[in-house]
């Protein structure tokens, strides 16, 4: 391996050093917009006003979604005037967006270029030939969040569709052979992996090149895999003829001995890879993405392993917003709801209902989560939609194919069919087909809100998903138990996760007791206590049945929902761990943080709940330590009893004094010692 390595670093240094630097230029195209709700005026007798300055990422619906149903949705407008460098005659231009809701229609100099479908993927467009070279051009992208029927989602139903260029644009400067960049917007090359063992791996790699030159060219495709100092452990060198006509695909198969394991959250290694096409002494063109050597199984009855070993897949489940953006987030913004989620313990996510920022993937990669990524084909279906689904598909697979973290495509989430010959089991059947075509590799999951093995609709998919909201919209919270039981025994070849479950919480609401006597659709009363209950005692049953493959909390993050009043707040889903604002996390977040994180910590629930009409009192604090106990008012340590599992401690008949009392828990382990501190008031009625 030495050996190769430096002679891998000295053939890659001559190579290289003979070529100048004239790839690709990337831009950055988010400043300098201009935006107005409305269309665009086209008698010129009519004062063109209303615009204001707005910095991409912009939504218009930062405020109005969160509030109710009426916020807008209908067609807004940005334009921006920009100076094409006279340099650039002769380069190819192209405008990349990353996202923009719903429906996007992109006009140069009042040319229409092209209309996309589908707010959460990005869209490439080739610009050279509208653009005015040394002069200003005026850009102008029309953009629509109103509900279709033929782009998906269908609705507003389970989540907002926010409107506006809410992730970032880029200018793409390349010379006139270069790697594609509108093979649906992704990176242009493609790399697979397999035979992936701690002694080898085999890494291929496609390549997608145009030529825009008037004749056949002679170049060198080259690829290089660099580890994480930077040096060379594979390289292979190709010299190919490319036509003007149509594209050409060049492939390549480079072996890394020895690999370093991508291996999640313990030990998320990443290499490079780059591809790079040469001709006449100059680098033409480079891409170059992250490459995490591993394996993927997920295998029925045992759960999900990876690079061959079992891996607890801790899931939890993400929506792209926060209160008073919307969801136009910095990349910032992104990172703290990772970092949040890496605080929890979690070792995988689920991005629902949607194709998420590609910082968020990229992030997830060098930080080790496994994820899943679906497109948004969800809650209801019109019969419409199956071009734009296949569309969204394909979109997130090939501008995401790279990414080392993500295990499994989602084809859909509670969708139906009751016959295997309705329109949502046969889409389905090939949105399967075409997911594995475009990636052999990689599961493909379709999720139902049913406990039932054999929903039409979903067998059609590698992975059973199903959503159960045992205690909340059906049954009893401990009903979870027999339902998985249930399925272990009929089905016991069968891949399932457990993909949403939970209940809402609303941490301004509290009870002393159990009651379910509340109405999950359209009651008002969602006490936090009860969210609290359903997390401990569900997450109890699911570590003890691997059989789950992987489970997903629904959800890291309260989000809006115009379309509900639920719960004391209007236009929330409050099944969140977390406030919408990010500021408070809810007694279940801790929960999970002492199951799944081994930092040690100890916390008392019902903190919230501090205002007491009973003397008599249960504390229950969540710990990962050993000896844990709990002081009242100073007074001697008590002891706990074991409630859910190991990390769940009881403390029962404990006796408020009137007034204000003073609530420690304290846990020892290996000489740590960690408190933590609430006060209860006994309100004593006169």
């Amino acid at each position: 391996m030495k050996k190769f390595s430096l002679a891998g670093v000295l053939c890659v240094s001559l190579f290289l050093r003979g070529y100048a630097q004239e790839g690709r230029s990337v831009l950055p195209f988010n400043d300098g917009w201009s935006f107005r709700k409305g269309a665009l005026t086209t008698d010129k007798n009519q004062p063109d006003t209303g615009w204001t300055n707005v910095t991409v990422p912009h939504t218009w619906n930062n405020k109005d979604m969160q509030e109710g149903k009426d916020f807008y949705a209908g067609e807004a407008c940005y334009r921006k005037v920009f100076a094409v460098d006279p340099q650039w005659k002769g380069k190819r231009l192209f405008l990349r967006f990353e996202g923009v809701g719903a429906v996007a229609g992109l006009y140069v100099n009042n040319r229409l270029i092209g209309e996309h479908k589908g707010s959460y993927s990005a869209f490439c467009y080739e610009i050279t030939h509208s653009v005015k070279y040394g002069e200003e051009n005026t850009f102008v992208v029309k953009a629509n969040n109103s509900a279709r029927e033929d782009v998906l989602p269908i609705n507003h139903f389970l989540f907002g569709i926010f409107g506006g260029i809410y992730r970032p644009v880029s200018l793409i400067v390349t010379n006139d052979i270069n790697i594609t960049t509108t093979d649906y917007a992704s990176p242009g090359i493609y790399i697979r992996q397999s035979n992936v063992s701690a002694q080898k791996a085999a890494i291929h790699v496609t390549a997608k090149i145009e030529n825009k030159q008037l004749h056949h060219k002679d170049i060198v495709v080259q690829t290089v895999i660099k580890d994480r100092q930077g040096r060379p452990v594979a390289v292979q060198r190709k010299n190919v003829q490319v036509s003007p006509q149509g594209i050409n695909i060049i492939r390549q198969d480079l072996q890394v001995d020895r690999p370093h394991l991508w291996n999640g959250r313990k030990d998320p290694y990443l290499y490079s890879l780059t591809t790079t096409v040469m001709a006449d002494g100059k680098m033409l063109d480079a891409v170059t993405q992250p490459l995490g050597i591993r394996r993927f199984e997920v295998v029925p009855g045992k759960g999900f392993f990876l690079n061959g070993q079992p891996y607890a897949m801790h899931g939890v489940t993400r929506h792209q917003e926060w209160q008073d953006y919307g969801n136009a987030l910095s990349n910032t913004q992104h990172k703290a709801d990772l970092d949040l989620i890496k605080e929890i313990g979690a070792t995988t996510i689920r991005f629902a209902h949607y194709q998420q920022a590609e910082y968020l993937y990229s992030q997830c990669d060098s930080m080790g989560f496994v994820i899943w990524a679906e497109i948004p084909f969800v809650n209801k279906a019109s019969g419409k939609e199956g071009d734009n689904a296949k569309q969204q598909l394909t979109e997130l697979i090939r501008q995401n194919f790279n990414h080392p973290a993500i295990y499994v495509w989602g084809l859909h989430n509670e969708v139906y069919a009751k016959t295997p010959d309705e329109h949502v089991a046969v889409l389905t059947r090939q949105l399967n087909d075409l997911a594995k075509t475009e990636d052999p590799d990689r599961y493909t999951t379709a999720v139902s809100g049913y406990g039932e093995m054999d929903r039409p609709a979903n067998l059609a998919a590698d992975i059973q998903g199903m959503n159960r909201y045992y205690g909340w919209y059906e049954g009893k919270i401990e009903d979870i138990e027999g339902w998985v039981k249930g399925l272990e025994q009929k089905y016991p070849d069968y891949k399932l996760m457990l993909t949403e479950y939970g209940a809402d919480g609303n941490i301004n609401q509290h009870t002393d007791s159990l009651s379910t006597g509340f109405d999950p659709v359209s009651g008002q009363f969602f006490p936090e206590t009860y969210q609290t209950a359903t997390h401990v005692k569900q997450w109890a049953v699911i570590e003890q049945h691997p059989y789950i493959a992987a489970s997903y909390l629904w959800n890291t993050f309260e989000f809006a929902v115009p379309m509900w009043n639920r719960g004391g707040v209007n236009a929330r889903n409050l099944k969140g761990l977390i406030t919408y604002d990010r500021q408070q996390k809810k007694d279940a977040f801790f929960w999970y943080k002492a199951n799944w994180n081994p930092e040690p910590m100890i916390y008392i629930a019902e903190r919230r709940n501090n205002v007491r009409k009973q003397a008599k009192v249960q504390v229950e604090v969540f710990s990962n330590m050993e000896n844990v106990t709990v002081s009242v008012n100073n007074g001697k340590p008590l002891t706990a009893r074991q409630g859910a599992n190991k990390r769940d401690f009881l403390f029962e008949n404990i006796i408020l004094r009137p007034g204000a009392n003073t609530i420690t828990a304290t846990g020892v382990q290996q000489g740590k010692i960690l408190t933590d501190t609430i006060t209860w008031q006994l309100q004593v009625s006169e």
